[in-house]
């Protein structure tokens, strides 16, 4: 029994469910020949796997949070999806528009808003950066803290499960002498049941919802803390903003294979660790995160030296950005 298509605004429904089906050989979408594969299809393919290992969904979770037969999404990411698509771009290429605009993105809303995408378009990372900080300011959320001029006492470490950020930021909090909040405990008592239950019972958008409110109120109540953030807040861009107004933050990075063995120490058997094919899902979720996490002020591999080391270097790492003193007994 096939799971129903909900096919988003603007996108007109297949005939049946078999044009969702792999092509056969020889057969290919529009504006394909033979049996090669459309570039535009393999393009939305790569954006939506991207997007997915990103929020570290499995294909089988995506499937069943959109309501499509997991069949039609495999053939989504292997680039043979539905051709509707191709009409849209051949229909906006010839209004001499982006598709975004066809299907109503915010950014094509207003001529404003389309001029200010014309200047941004083909501009590198370090140009938007300055960019993001500079309009940050304007707004008054803070593009970064201080204006630039003061690192935030507040420090963020980000990364992936099994990183170290929950070890590293309780010893980094007695040392700096200020409060340890462990956002994924806090977002637990905000919601009255376990990560898993709220996921589970809820779904991903509420989850996200408990985590920005857990980390604005991280923010409201400690001037001063380290906080241990979830792997996944990269994954929303408002409260990843937040976060880097607000906070200092440091990118614990660390090999795939430390990130796996020290998950499975801490007893989590959750389905990414028990899953046969857990390491490359691993790797896919870090390499759609790693754009995201470079986005932190600093980065420490704790790969590279065993605990005491690696947390010396973080302590090394933080005062240093704070003007703080290396030695508690120095002045400064």
């Amino acid at each position: 029994m096939s799971s129903t298509i909900v096919h988003p605004p603007g996108f007109p429904p297949i005939a049946d469910e078999a044009a969702a089906a792999p092509l056969g050989e020889g057969s290919a979408g529009p504006g394909a020949g033979g049996d090669e594969k459309n570039p535009r299809l393999v393009a939305l393919g790569e954006r939506v796997r991207a997007l997915r290992a990103r929020r570290g969904m499995t294909r089988k979770a995506l499937a069943a949070a959109a309501d499509v037969s997991e069949r039609h999404l495999a053939n989504l990411e292997y680039g043979i999806g539905n051709a509707s698509f191709l009409v849209l771009v051949q229909v906006a290429e010839a209004l001499q528009c982006p598709v975004a605009e066809l299907i109503g993105d915010v950014t094509t809303s207003s001529p404003e808003w389309l001029l200010l995408r014309e200047l941004l378009e083909r501009r590198d990372e370090a140009t938007l950066r300055r960019v993001r900080i500079a309009v940050g300011e304007l707004l008054g959320t803070g593009g970064t803290y201080g204006n630039g001029r003061v690192r935030s006492p507040r420090v963020a470490l980000i990364g992936l499960r099994g990183a170290g950020k929950s070890t590293l930021g309780a010893l980094l909090a007695e040392d700096l002498g200020c409060p340890f909040v462990e956002l994924s405990r806090e977002i637990e008592q905000f919601a009255g049941c376990s990560i898993s239950e709220i996921q589970g019972l809820y779904g991903q958008n509420a989850y996200r919802r408990y985590e920005r409110r857990a980390l604005e109120e991280a923010i409201q109540i400690h001037p001063e803390a380290v906080i241990a953030t979830p792997g996944g807040l990269v994954s929303d861009p408002a409260t990843f903003n937040l976060l880097l107004t607000h906070c200092t933050t440091v990118w614990l990075q660390a090999a795939p294979e430390d990130h796996m063995r020290r998950v499975v120490l801490q007893g989590d058997m959750r389905p990414m660790a028990a899953s046969r094919e857990a390491m490359e899902d691993l790797k896919g979720i870090l390499a759609g995160r790693t754009p995201f996490y470079s986005k932190a002020d600093f980065q420490l591999d704790t790969s590279a030296r065993p605990l005491p080391e690696t947390f010396e270097a973080l302590r090394r790492l933080v005062r240093d950005a704070l003007g703080l003193p290396r030695d508690m007994h120095q002045t400064a």
